[in-house]
């Protein structure tokens, strides 16, 4: 019999209970700019993960506490920090339930703007997670896929900078509206940048897909059941990488995502093997989908004629007494926004359901039987940002 506890990280060690040879593998909780501080505790039996208990809360940040203290301006500086790589979108779920509770009705031009937005944000999130994971694995595209699809970020960025004046909290959605219409000449330069992204996208593809090595790290490694999909809640991309056909964005639609559906603009890619794979094939295809709506947007709003993008409100904004509960297609999956009022000028109670929660909690029987070799490859495709767990 033996038995061994392994630390990798900093504070990773731990009182482990081994059983007959077994290895506790404590890996994490890593240092905070790393993407948050996640750890995972793995049972191995021999170079195969046995057991898994993913750990999370190690950096709390308290934004639903904090949200209580804020008024309903103030929230949304919080609301697009825990997932920092889809900030525009976690902005967009909050105004959207505070505006749901008042009734309110948004000019067609924001709406426009505002899926939009939302698009380019997708693009972004997905870029950075197709261009580092080839680096995680290693091989010859290492280099060559992280600076198509950063460059390609580039390109996206420079058009969210020139309008938001942010790279990453972009604080310009407003309850009502957008905080300021569209530059003159912008549409012309999201075109431009959409054209660049679709260049490099496709290299991206044929240089990271053609590789043998990249598809022996992936291909069989990780099936994620649709059993377990189901049971955890885990939904978007790898929920579709596993034959989950879910969508909000057509099955539950809001903004202008119901009209670019019944243009067929709007497609929801799909993979039925569930490995890691897939998921990365289906990340490949969103983004596809996600420039084409882009670009149908920005051709609709070139017809639209000027007018406000948003509602003036009043100094202090009183929701009626109640609750609602809005979700959104976020980048990672869904996100659910339940917000409670006793009509005062803060939210009783603002409760988040983010994506990554659920990406993460089903590594504990996900990993199970997994190589040890393979854990990276696994832990590289599920999508998630730990600020987003731990909110």
């Amino acid at each position: 019999m033996t038995s061994l506890t392994v630390g990798v990280g900093a504070g990773a060690a731990g009182l482990g209970r081994p059983g007959d040879d077994e290895t506790v593998l404590d890996l994490g909780p890593h240092h905070p700019s790393m993407h948050g501080a996640l750890r995972l505790r793995l049972w191995l039996e021999g170079d195969r993960i046995s057991s898994c208990d993913p750990q999370v809360g190690y950096l709390h940040r308290g934004a639903e506490k904090l949200f209580e203290v804020r008024d309903y301006r103030q929230i949304l500086v919080l609301a697009n920090r825990h997932d920092w790589l889809s900030a525009f979108c976690s902005e967009l779920g909050v105004v959207l339930a505070v505006e749901r509770m008042l009734g309110m009705e948004v000019p067609v031009r924001a709406v426009w703007a505002r899926t939009l937005l939302a698009e380019l944000n997708r693009v972004l999130n997905h870029l950075m997670f197709l261009g580092g994971y080839p680096g995680e694995l290693g091989g010859a595209p290492v280099a060559a896929a992280a600076g198509l699809a950063f460059g390609a970020r580039e390109a996206v960025q420079a058009v969210m900078e020139e309008l938001t004046g942010g790279r990453l909290h972009y604080m310009t959605n407003r309850v009502g509206g957008l905080r300021e219409d569209l530059p003159a000449g912008w549409l012309d330069r999201v075109v431009a940048a959409v054209t660049v992204v679709r260049e490099r996208h496709r290299s991206l593809s044929e240089l990271v897909l053609g590789d043998e090595r990249f598809r022996a790290r992936t291909h069989g490694v990780g099936r994620l059941d649709p059993a377990l999909v189901d049971a955890y809640g885990v939904s978007g991309p790898v929920a579709r990488a596993s034959g989950v056909d879910l969508d909000l964005r057509r099955d539950e639609p809001y903004l202008a995502y119901a009209e670019l559906a019944d243009a067929g603009v709007l497609r929801v890619p799909l993979r039925e093997e569930g490995d890691c794979l897939a998921r990365f094939e289906v990340l490949l295809d969103q983004v596809e989908v996600s420039l084409d709506l882009a670009a149908a947007c920005a051709e609709r709003l070139r017809t639209l004629p000027r007018g406000p993008v948003n509602v003036r409100l009043p100094k202090i904004l009183r929701p009626p007494e109640g609750s609602t509960y809005a979700w959104t297609e976020n980048p990672l999956g869904i996100n659910g926004y339940h917000l409670v009022s006793r009509g005062e000028r803060t939210p009783w109670r603002l409760k988040l359901r983010s994506a990554s929660f659920s990406n993460v909690s089903v590594l504990t029987d996900l990993l199970p039987g997994c190589r040890v070799a393979d854990l990276v490859a696994v832990l590289g495709s599920m999508c998630f940002v730990v600020g987003d767990i731990d909110r």
